[in-house]
């Protein structure tokens, strides 16, 4: 039986289609973001998408051939065996005589139960300041993406086959062709658009809201912060879209499981505010045992709820609640 609510839902959606029809049909291709407004009219485009967005197509064209870095790449560490290098990234350089466990400099996972007003945390800053630019999907899909293709793509962009360049290229096209966990979907979006697209997919509607982590501050230093407030956003269905390292912008899109999404506010001892995404993930028996989340806190897949932050340039996609 259809309702009068689904079909006002239908109705929007065909007219949706239409008029992404007729645009495209009568000038050329839409930019990025008017493809968002007309897909998610009740979602802001978050400021780290909009700051990125190219203008003309002269914007891509001059854009320089490089590869983008972040500072952290944190999203993918419930995936495989924590490294040494990772272990030793989150170290005091002077250990202690006390318990390993004391040992951190920081710890990117933590507990649901420590979101509390009031708590202090060691934490480096949640700018992630990689760059890299969105381009529109119908420029990005004429370029190769495929580690059968690694050559090709290197070519593309004048990179040289032994440079670090190249084997993060080839690191982070390897990533996208993983295979998903079981009850997850996963996609890497190249483009907004398909960005937009996977997100309507898996939320099953595009009445949706998409929050970033905001910090009013450049400080990168790991440094105390005091949680102010702790608002919980959402519990259960998300999207997750983890920036990676490349030429231009590309997401590592995921979703699947029991998740709790948080707004943490927080304050730094330089004055840093913060305005802190947190998702908590309840299920984590299906996690590499010696991934990073269980190292720092001593603890076995299907613990209790194991949260993170995202940096600043992750984005969450949550179906809108009036």
């Amino acid at each position: 039986m259809i309702t009068k609510t689904n079909s006002m839902k239908l109705q929007l959606l065909c007219s949706t289609i239409f008029l992404l029809n007729f645009i495209a049909s009568t000038h050329g291709a839409i930019s990025p973001e008017v493809y968002w407004k007309i897909k998610l009219p009740n979602a802001q485009i978050p400021k780290v998408i909009k700051d990125l967005l190219p203008q003309t197509d002269d914007d891509i064209l001059g854009t320089k051939k490089k590869v983008y870095y972040g500072l952290h790449q944190h999203g993918a560490w419930i995936f495989h065996a924590a490294t040494d290098d990772e272990i030793r990234e989150i170290k005091t350089e002077t250990p202690t005589q006390s318990d390993h466990q004391d040992n951190f400099l920081y710890k990117p996972y933590f507990f649901e139960k420590e979101l509390v007003k009031g708590k202090v945390i060691n934490f480096p800053s949640l700018k992630n300041k990689n760059e890299a630019p969105f381009w529109p999907r119908n420029f990005v899909e004429s370029i190769p993406f495929s580690s059968k293709k690694i050559p090709q793509i290197l070519n593309y962009f004048s990179i040289n086959n032994n440079s670090k360049d190249a084997k993060t290229i080839e690191e982070t096209v390897k990533v996208c062709e993983e295979p998903a966990m079981k009850g997850e979907k996963r996609k890497c979006a190249t483009s907004l658009e398909s960005m937009v697209d996977f997100g309507i997919f898996m939320l099953g509607t595009n009445d949706v809201k998409v929050v970033t982590t905001e910090v009013q501050g450049e400080n990168q230093m790991v440094q105390k912060y005091t949680i102010k407030e702790v608002e919980l956003m959402a519990d259960g269905l998300n999207m997750i879209c983890h920036k990676l390292n490349y030429a231009y912008a590309v997401h590592f899109c995921h979703g699947g499981g029991g998740t709790k999404t948080y707004m943490v506010s927080m304050i730094g001892v330089d004055g840093t505010k913060v305005k802190a995404v947190s998702i908590c993930h309840k299920d984590t028996s299906l996690w590499n045992p010696k991934g990073l989340p269980f190292v720092v806190l001593n603890a076995k897949p299907g613990a209790p709820s194991i949260c993170h932050y995202l940096q600043d340039d992750q984005i969450v996609f949550l179906p809108f609640v009036s």
